[in-house]
C-alpha cells in the first residue's frame, strides 16, 4: 500500500525559474490529500498526472496567497467536471469567507458539498482521521496564523501466517481473534500462543509538513522521528537576518530541526526567487543533515513498509 508525496510547487511568493508556489499531494493507501494550493496547482496536477477527482481533503497551512490562490480555480474545475461528493477544506479562520465571496461574485453554485473546518493554529490537535490515517496540526511561527500538518498511518492488526491457518484449520473468528493479539484455543483443547500464529505488521509511516515558519524548536516534540519531514527553507544562512524579518527559515535552520528531531529524511522547499539553482539549499542543509534533499517539482518520494529492524528506504524520482 502506497505512501507517496508528490511536489507540485516549491517556490515562495510567486512563480519564477520554472517553479510554482507551494502545493503538494500526499497519497496514503490510495487516498489523495492536497496540502496547500498555490497558483498553478491545477496545471502541475495535469503535468504530473495527479487525479484531481480523487482528492477529498485539502489542508491549507495559512492564508498567504502563494499557499491558497490556486484553490478557487480547483474548486470550480471540480464543479465543471461534475463532482457530487463532499470535499473538506481544513485551514485557519477566514478562508471560507474568501471562497464564498469569490463564488458569489462569479455567480457560481457548486454541485457538491464544500465543508470548511477551522484549525486552531496555537496548538497540536487532531483534525481529521479515518480508518487508515490521523492528521494533526503543528503550530508554527509566521506573520499570520499558520500551522503545519502531521500525517500518521494508524497501526495495523497483526499479520496472520497463512501456513498456520492451514496447519490448525483456523476458522474466520479464530483468525480475527489472532489478529487482535489473542491466543487461540482449538477444538481439541490445545491453546496456541499468538506468537506462533502471527508476525508484527509494518510500522506506521509518517510525514510532517512545516510550511512558512520562523526557526522554532517548539515543534520538535511533534515531529520527532518522522519518516519524512518537509521544512521550508526560503533563504540561505547568509540571509538569516532577512529570514528573521519575514519570519521564514534558512536551509541551515531546517537541517538543524531535522537533526534535532532525528527524522529519517528532510526535504526543503519554498525557495526565494533570488535563487535560480536550488542545489545551493541542498548543499547548505547537507552540511548539517546529510539526508537532506532539495524538493523539485514533479519529484515523487515513496516510503515503503518497514519493520523495526530494517533501515527505512526512501526512493524518489527526479523529473529533471
Amino acid at each position: 500500500m502506497n505512501f507517496e508525496l508528490t511536489f507540485l510547487g516549491t517556490n515562495s511568493a510567486l512563480p519564477a525559474h520554472g517553479r510554482f508556489p507551494t502545493a503538494q499531494v500526499l497519497a496514503i493507501q490510495e487516498q489523495l490529500f492536497l496540502i496547500d494550493c498555490g497558483e498553478g496547482t491545477q496545471a502541475r496536477m495535469l503535468d504530473f498526472h495527479v487525479k484531481r477527482h480523487k482528492i477529498n481533503q485539502i489542508f491549507i497551512s495559512h492564508l498567504h496567497g502563494d499557499h491558497v490562490f490556486g484553490l478557487i480555480g480547483l474548486l470550480t474545475t471540480l464543479n465543471l467536471m461534475g463532482r457530487q461528493h463532499q470535499l473538506e477544506v481544513f485551514s485557519p479562520a477566514g478562508l471560507e469567507e474568501v471562497i464564498q465571496i469569490q463564488l458569489k461574485a462569479s455567480q457560481t453554485q457548486l454541485g457538491y458539498p464544500l465543508v470548511f473546518h477551522v484549525t486552531d493554529t496555537s496548538r497540536f490537535q487532531l483534525i481529521f482521521e479515518n480508518e487508515t490515517v490521523a492528521v494533526y496540526t503543528i503550530p508554527l511561527l509566521h506573520r499570520i496564523p499558520t500551522n503545519g500538518f502531521l500525517f500518521r498511518e494508524k497501526q495495523r492488526d497483526l499479520n496472520i501466517l497463512p501456513e498456520k491457518i492451514e496447519e490448525y484449520q483456523l476458522s474466520v473468528p479464530q483468525i480475527l481473534k489472532a489478529k487482535e493479539g489473542k491466543d487461540i484455543t482449538l477444538e481439541d483443547g490445545r491453546t496456541i500462543d499468538n506468537n506462533e500464529l502471527t508476525r508484527m505488521p509494518p510500522l506506521p509511516r509518517s510525514y510532517a509538513y512545516c510550511s512558512d515558519t520562523l526557526y522554532t524548536e517548539s515543534i520538535l516534540s511533534y515531529i520527532k522521528g518522522v519518516d519524512l519531514l518537509y521544512h521550508e527553507s526560503t533563504f540561505l544562512h547568509d540571509d538569516q537576518q532577512r529570514a528573521r524579518e519575514t519570519m521564514h527559515s534558512t536551509a541551515y535552520e531546517a537541517a538543524t530541526i531535522a537533526k534535532q528531531a532525528a527524522v529519517k529524511m528532510l526535504f526543503l522547499g519554498h525557495y526565494s526567487t533570488r535563487h535560480k539553482d536550488v542545489n545551493v539549499f541542498e548543499e547548505e542543509a547537507q552540511s548539517i543533515f546529510p539526508k537532506a534533499r532539495a524538493a523539485r517539482e514533479g519529484m515523487r518520494v515513496s516510503i515503503p513498509f518497514h519493520h523495526e529492524a530494517e533501515e527505512i528506504r526512501i526512493t524518489w524520482k527526479d523529473p529533471g
